[in-house]
């Protein structure tokens, strides 16, 4: 039971894409990752995940909308909707999602993380 400073974490990576796990909690990960740039189309089919924004800006795109997401706000994408992040500068972002879940989804490429590090 020992308190997470997000700081104190976001300062052991800069590396972009690549989400670190600091929390666990009834089958749920959190996660600190940073974006910038474009990630990959996807889309999860069994798991919803949820992206708060702690620092930057980002817009979530999806095949029919964008979503502009900043600092304090979050976002739920529900299972199975196709979507990709995207950041201009870099973010630092949150994630909750069900431990197991694969950043990019259903699709593989350079950047998909099996196995995410524990910080």
């Amino acid at each position: 039971m020992d308190k997470v400073n997000l700081r104190t974490k976001l300062a052991l990576f800069t590396d972009h894409w690549a989400p670190r796990i600091v929390g666990e909690l009834n089958g749920q990960h959190v996660k600190l990752v940073k974006f910038q740039g474009e990630f990959v189309w996807h889309k999860h089919d069994v798991e919803d995940e949820m992206f708060l924004v702690l620092h930057g800006t980002f817009q979530m795109e999806f095949r029919d909308r964008t979503v502009s997401l900043t600092e304090g706000e979050f976002l739920i994408v529900p299972r199975g909707i196709e979507h990709r992040p995207v950041a201009a500068e870099e973010v630092h972002v949150l994630l909750f999602e069900p431990a197991g879940t694969l950043n990019t989804g259903d699709a593989t490429d350079a950047r998909t993380v099996v196995h995410p590090e524990n910080l």
